[in-house]
């Protein structure tokens, strides 16, 4: 038993509520199968718990008894980029950065000028627990199980498995969504927020926009079985997406 969970953007109230969800639908599974849950990406960012989000994460399989597997997701890898090169990976603060970093007790003004990039990254490198640090280095972009391809934006149609590249794993939308998915296989993945999760297609979608919508969402795959949990509370955790576009 499978359970594929959209992007979840810093809204821990909504991943608390849909994990005791997935984890009493798994308790009421006769007969018990093991249960997987494999997180699609974009843990941080938008909404006021990135960390929180993360440290949830972390202690999950204690928790619920369930195996974890996250992937990564385009915002994890920005943050890592703003770490690593802060004017390069400047942008990220404009994309929902601004409110990872007050998460993690960094301040940051909404527009900061490039003298200011260096000494916000020196802040948040002190800031990020290790185990933060080593989690979103450690994160795999890609899981195949049964029939199943989980990934965090989705692929590039006609090119095999071990040829995809990671920016196209963690960015790509156009070229995956509107071209044909001809493989045998169905992609499961986040990235591009829907309105409605289409559950008889080769591609599903389960990115339901939870910063902005206060809806979550998790596939539940069993056997040829499948189905949508969600959670809602209505509406956005703080004031609303902040309007700087995708990412």
């Amino acid at each position: 038993m499978v359970y594929a969970v959209g992007d979840i953007h810093g809204r821990l109230d909504l991943f608390d509520m849909l994990v005791e969800k997935i984890r009493n639908d798994h308790a009421r599974c006769v007969p018990r199968q093991r249960g997987l849950v494999v997180l699609l990406g974009d843990y941080i960012d938008r909404g006021p718990s990135s960390a929180g989000v993360i440290d949830s994460i972390l202690n999950f399989e204690t928790s619920t008894g369930l195996t974890l597997r996250a992937l990564k997701g385009n915002h994890e890898q920005a943050l890592l980029n703003f770490l690593s090169d802060p004017v390069g990976g400047a942008p990220w603060l404009s994309h929902g950065g601004i409110e990872a970093l007050a998460s993690y007790g960094v301040g940051a003004p909404r527009s900061p000028q490039p003298s200011d990039l260096t000494e916000i990254r020196n802040q948040l490198a002190e800031a990020l627990p290790a185990a933060h640090l080593a989690f979103l280095r450690s994160l795999k972009t890609l899981l195949v199980f049964g029939d199943y391809i989980f990934v965090h934006a989705g692929l590039r149609p006609g090119r095999p498995i071990e040829e995809q590249t990671e920016a196209d794993l963690l960015w790509i939308r156009d070229d995956f969504l509107r071209k044909p998915w001809l493989d045998d296989s169905v992609v499961v993945h986040g990235h591009t927020p829907i309105s409605a999760v289409d559950l008889d297609s080769n591609k599903i979608g389960v990115d339901t926009g939870a910063f902005a919508t206060g809806v979550l969402t998790a596939l539940r795959l069993q056997g040829s079985q499948r189905e949508l949990m969600q959670v809602s509370v209505g509406g956005p955790a703080a004031d609303g997406p902040d309007g700087a576009g995708e990412l």
